[in-house]
């Protein structure tokens, strides 16, 4: 059996129902639109766009009474050297209390916003560059569509020639092929208060977002599809660990995730796997694998996570992955579906009752919505209402 049409299902029932979606840009538009629109506030922005993982399109489905987040980095020419992080925040705090009184929290590094349909993460930055300005008020920079919405025909990148997809048109093949020719922009990380240190820490998220393009396009567009299976493995079976989570867990699923993988379902017990190869001498020490961020090597993202959150997440991931690779090397249909129901839970569709009996790996061609199709009599069990 063709395992492909059961995971390209499987996402649809993971993946940001298109009702969240359009909370997300309700309650994101609204915000960038109030704070360019503030009058003392508008005096200091140089721009604002979007970060984590819905920009990476990495962000499954909330389980639960849970509500989608989004993050809004709101770049700013504050000077560091004269601004403390507490006074940095305080400058935002009227618009907070004129817009969203009593449902936002200051944070370590970011306001936290609560409305009842989305949450939303406000980090600001201070200035960067005066090189910097110009890029980040480019389109590349400041649009509003995930990653996945990209394709290969028309590719994001971080250049002037960069043209979003609502203004491309007609125009897609050329003004993608100037795109693809011009040299993308190096750019420098950005700096956020952090109020519980009491300094200010570098952070890199156009760098987190360009790492993920690219290592997309690498994978045959099946990487961040990679990522939300494995985060809803995550939900689904090691819910007990308190970590790693987030981004944390995806940034490790990056360092592991093949290149040229042909289909989701060999990127997911390739991921597991080697996982388990490339941590086991961690695990034999009992000790936290330190991994350098993206943008900002110095910092690392699994500091928080300690030696004990490592080992119980490892033997975990070491079982699942057996499971995995059984799910993968079989070629009966019913068991394929039954192993990665183990990982994946109920919303992972039935197998067909005319199943029969073929390849089980799942090979797949390039295809950036999550694997190749091939049709069958039987329709697939999903879960949820409307998709995105």
């Amino acid at each position: 059996m063709n395992i492909n049409p059961l995971f390209n299902d499987f996402l649809r029932a993971i993946r940001l129902t298109k009702d969240q979606r359009d909370d997300l840009i309700t309650g994101h538009t609204t915000l960038r639109d109030r704070l360019l629109a503030d009058k003392d506030l508008a005096k200091i922005i140089i721009s604002t766009f979007l970060q984590g993982s819905y920009r990476r399109a990495t962000a499954v489905r909330p389980k639960g009474d849970k509500r989608a987040d989004v993050d809004v980095i709101v770049v700013t020419n504050i000077d560091r050297q004269k601004v403390t992080p507490h006074q940095v925040i305080d400058l935002f705090l009227p618009f907070l209390d004129k817009y969203y009184k009593g449902k936002y929290r200051v944070q370590g590094r970011s306001i936290g916003i609560e409305l009842s349909y989305v949450n939303l993460d406000i980090v600001i930055t201070s200035a960067p560059s005066e090189v910097d300005n110009e890029i980040y008020r480019s389109a590349s920079v400041t649009t509003e569509h995930m990653l996945e919405d990209f394709t290969a025909k028309h590719p994001w990148k971080l250049t002037k020639a960069w043209v979003d997809i609502d203004l491309a048109k007609g125009e897609d093949d050329i003004l993608s092929e100037s795109a693809k020719r011009a040299e993308e922009w190096k750019l420098q990380p950005l700096w956020i208060p952090d109020r519980d240190a009491k300094c200010w820490v570098e952070t890199h998220p156009l760098e987190q977002i360009r790492w993920t393009w690219t290592k997309n396009a690498a994978t045959n567009y099946h990487y961040v599809n990679v990522v939300k299976a494995i985060k809803w493995f995550r939900l689904e079976c090691l819910s007990k660990l308190e970590h790693p989570k987030g981004y944390p867990l995806e940034h490790m699923i990056g360092n592991c995730c093949p290149d040229g993988i042909g289909s989701i379902a060999e990127g997911v017990v390739k991921t597991l796997e080697k996982i388990v190869t490339d941590y086991r001498s961690y695990r034999v020490m009992k000790v936290t694998p330190g991994l350098p961020d993206r943008g900002v090597p110095s910092h690392n993202v699994w500091k928080r996570i300690s030696n004990d959150d490592f080992v119980a997440f490892y033997d975990q991931i070491e079982s699942y992955a057996k499971i995995a690779r059984l799910a993968y090397d079989s070629t009966d249909g019913k068991v394929q579906v039954e192993n990665w129901k183990k990982l994946f839970g109920s919303k992972f569709p039935d197998a067909p009752d005319d199943d029969d009996k073929g390849n089980g790996k799942g090979r797949a061609s390039n295809n950036p919505s999550g694997g190749g199709y091939t049709e069958r009599s039987a329709p697939s069990v999903i879960g949820g209402g409307r998709f995105s």
